[in-house]
């Protein structure tokens, strides 16, 4: 597990970060529905519910560094000496000391910050799912709209003060108007919308989209699918995203009535669109958003009046309320925690609670006079503490804290071990001599690795020898042609892509690079789903196939599709797979009479849904 190579530094602030946010994140929201409950406009309740959001984002990474600090201080306010070990007493003392110390940390941290890391790796896969395949469906699936149509977008372009070059464009696989696209953004217009809108009210349906684009809608929309990802676990997040995104669509839909002037069109074309509802997640779209909210909005009716406010105002107060106590509770624990371990200021354990060394009598006690104070004597040990501490500073390492020694010598962390490493080039901080030593990195493993040509920093030599990477792993992955970097050498092997695998699909006429052959291992492309992919005549690339496997297109649909009298293109599988094109539904769209049918027409067929009207399907 990556946790179980994270410095307990590191693990002791995350931990508590994590269980902070648990009262911040619910007195932030309460915050949030309080102010949003006292103004009117969308504009206003959209900054606040952003702002509060930020500050969400902020509150863990404050408290992490709070304890980080914390931390660092206390380790700062004692520096190392060769006098504060001059016995070896005094050095066992001082190493029971931090380990209870360390000890008193609640022993869930490890498993909180091991369940948050994968939770946020889950979420990213999500994400980036979503993202790999909303741009794959831009840059492939759409023509461009009619010069008519065109003209009116570009002049409702203008009208809102848009000098950005916007693509206007028709599809199949949308519902309702949306726009995909950061800093290219691309309108989509489907053909449901093309015929079964009025001009006034597409008219106003397209200038909503413009705002989004205006309104730089799809950077906020990613940011928050960011924090989503990183707090995923609280769900007041959830809850003040859903309403950001609510409030960005009142944005929009007053802009769009700012420009057109028909709320009572505008709002006959949401009711349409309610019906057609299917759109990409991480799109902007016409039709997001709880629409009925809208409508009613829209027309006026429905507004809550100042006793229900009131009743959510007075629940928001008292929900922070409980909050700050939550806080103020969590934050007593942790002084308890912190007061468990021995004080750097105790005078009877010396700097950074390290015992003092009791005064030693003479050995004669005949040469003491009488009421003179006694000296203490040095012992013979006394070189030992001081010759490894000399050592570290000889390879370089100063001002080291008494929790980092003593963690160093616990690892067995040597001088000639950091000689060894900086031997071959690395300088690594203190936590990663730690967790280099931890994992039993050596400078013979570093000096393998590097022969194979691949660069290396500290934290990545960590992550390879936790996986288990070692150089006859690195060849054989460059043997087969393929230059991966750290990171993918660390993806694939997490992954479980071995040579043998990337040799079986260059056999199958597949060629990848490392974050192809990633991508293809989590989605289950193998070797044998390429054969027969290839043995129906096609020539799949890798992305084809990742697209292919995460839409669920098999050869033997394939070959369905085929039966059916159609000449099939990949791309034109992967969409009717993703419209849900079925045998019955070919076999429906005949018993109707039309002929001459391709999988084109079949499948805008099924995005207008013509057939499901009447009750065929």
């Amino acid at each position: 597990m990556i946790a179980n190579w994270l410095s307990p530094d590191v693990m002791r602030p995350a931990g508590w970060a994590l269980l902070h946010f648990l009262w911040q994140g619910t007195a932030l929201a309460a915050l949030a529905m309080v102010m949003m409950a006292a103004v009117h406009k969308a504009a206003a309740r959209y900054v606040i519910a952003v702002g509060i959001l930020l500050m969400m984002l902020a509150a863990p990474v404050a408290t992490f560094l709070y304890y980080r600090n914390a931390d660092a201080g206390s380790s700062a306010s004692a520096p190392v000496s060769v006098s504060s070990f001059q016995t070896a007493n005094a050095w066992s003392a001082a190493q029971r000391a931090v380990t209870n110390s360390r000890q008193t940390a609640p022993d869930l941290f490890p498993i909180v910050v091991q369940f948050w890391l994968a939770g946020v790796a889950i979420f990213s896969f999500r994400s980036v799912g979503g993202f790999f395949l909303l741009e794959r469906m831009r840059r492939r699936q759409s023509v461009p709209v009619a010069n008519e149509l065109r003209e009116v977008c570009e002049e409702l372009q203008a009208r809102l003060g848009l000098t950005r070059a916007i693509r206007y464009a028709q599809c199949e696989w949308l519902d309702a108007p949306a726009v995909i696209g950061w800093f290219r953004p691309v309108v989509f217009l489907p053909f449901s919308a093309l015929t079964g809108l009025s001009s006034a009210q597409l008219e106003a349906v397209i200038a909503h989209e413009l705002a989004h684009i205006k309104r730089l809608d799809s950077f906020v929309n990613a940011f928050q699918v960011g924090v989503e990802t990183l707090l995923f676990y609280h769900p007041a997040v959830w809850w003040l995203n859903k309403r950001i995104r609510l409030e960005r669509e009142n944005c929009c839909d007053d802009t769009a009535i700012a420009l057109c002037g028909n709320a009572v069109e505008y709002a006959r074309a949401l009711t349409l669109m309610e019906e057609w509802r299917a759109t990409p997640a991480l799109s902007l779209a016409a039709n997001g958003g709880s629409l009925t909210a809208r409508i009613t909005r829209l027309l006026g009716v429905g507004r809550l009046g100042w006793g229900t406010r009131g009743i959510g105002v007075m629940a928001s107060v008292l929900c922070l309320t409980v909050a700050l106590l939550a806080g103020n509770a969590i934050f007593g624990f942790a002084r308890r925690v912190s007061a468990e371990a021995p004080s750097a200021e105790d005078p009877s354990t010396g700097a950074s609670g390290v015992p003092a060394a009791a005064p030693r009598a003479p050995r004669n006690n005949s040469q003491a006079k009488p009421g003179a104070e006694v000296a203490p004597q040095p012992p013979r040990e006394s070189g030992t503490a001081g010759s490894y501490i000399d050592g570290l500073k000889a390879a370089g390492l100063t001002d080291i804290g008494v929790d980092d020694l003593i963690a160093m010598k616990v690892q067995g962390v040597t001088p000639e071990y950091v000689r060894g490493l900086q031997e071959q080039g690395l300088h690594p901080s203190i936590d990663d001599l730690i967790g280099m030593k931890t994992q039993e990195v050596t400078p013979e493993y570093i000096r393998s690795l590097r022969a194979t040509g691949v660069a290396i920093s500290g934290d990545e030599i960590i992550g390879m020898k936790v996986q288990g990477i070692d150089a006859d792993y690195v060849r054989g992955i460059q043997a087969l042609g393929l230059k991966p970097d750290a990171d993918e050498l660390i993806g694939m092997k997490v992954q479980g892509v071995t040579p043998e695998y990337i040799r079986a699909l260059k056999a199958e006429g597949v060629e990848t690079r490392g974050d192809e052959i990633i991508g293809m291992k989590v989605q289950g492309v193998t070797p044998e789903y390429v054969r027969e992919i290839r043995a129906l005549g096609f020539k799949p690339t890798a992305d084809e196939l990742i697209g292919m496997r995460v839409q669920g297109v098999t050869a033997d649909y394939i070959k369905t599709l085929q039966a059916a009298g159609f000449k099939v293109e990949l791309d034109e599988a992967i969409g009717a797979k993703v419209q849900g094109i079925t045998p019955e539904f070919i076999e429906s769209a005949r018993k109707h009479g039309f002929k001459d049918l391709t999988l084109e027409k079949l499948i805008q067929l099924k995005a207008l849904g013509v057939l499901s009207r009447e009750g065929d399907i």
